[in-house]
């Protein structure tokens, strides 16, 4: 399948700069947004993914979440905080961050490490800086606003269209199983490794340090 009816015009498009701005135009609302890359990460295979001119839609995620059923208190994560922290934060608050970190690791010269009191993970500030520009040059965002996210992430999971980066509730268990590799590899190293006290959190110049 390579239809996907939430993205038909490339201004829906947003990258880095333009969702970290002042005024950001991303809604503090709820919603699902579709991550498109133009350099796909390595052994992610497209087939079956949708194109819109030279970028490839590799993941779909919401925010909030969808209510837990055990009577907790709902997430009050909205798209805006969502797609900043993605752009901004550092791969222990972004599975998207820490997913492409991962991947493109041997690329990029990224690895996750223990930081703090050891129980987060990161790719700490230089890392977390070399993400920061890739991910400007080939990351972009569209949203749509839905009172219900979760009900159009399962659709959209459903419908055939392959997304190899999403994990939970693909039915493309191959790329799933990429994933899930490369991410579970990394933390076995970060784990052999001694903790470092840089978290990967306030990087200067930019919105990171407000948002890790």
């Amino acid at each position: 399948m390579t239809e996907f009816p939430y993205v038909t015009r490339r201004s829906a498009l947003h990258d880095r700069a333009a969702v970290l701005a002042t005024p950001c135009p991303v809604p503090n609302a709820a919603g699902i947004y579709a991550w498109f890359f133009k350099e796909v990460p390595p052994r992610i295979e497209t087939a079956g993914c949708f194109l819109f001119d030279d970028l490839t839609l590799l993941y779909v995620g919401i925010s909030p979440k969808e209510p837990p059923a055990n009577g907790r208190l709902p997430s009050r994560s909205m798209l805006r905080q969502r797609l900043r922290t993605h752009y901004a934060g550092n791969a222990e608050g972004s599975t998207l961050r820490r997913t492409l970190g991962c991947l493109l690791g041997d690329c990029l010269g990224l690895e996750l490490r223990r930081v703090g009191s050891g129980g987060r993970y990161t790719f700490t500030n230089p890392g977390e800086r070399v993400l920061d520009r890739w991910m400007q040059d080939n990351a972009f965002v569209a949203w749509r606003e839905q009172p219900t996210p979760w009900v159009t992430e399962l659709s959209i999971l459903r419908s055939g269209l392959s997304l190899p980066l999403n994990v939970h509730g693909n039915p493309n268990q191959v790329m799933a199983g990429v994933v899930q590799s490369a991410r579970s590899r990394a933390r076995r190293r970060a784990d052999e490794l001694p903790i470092v006290v840089d978290s990967g959190g306030a990087r200067r110049g930019g919105v990171a340090s407000r948002l890790s």
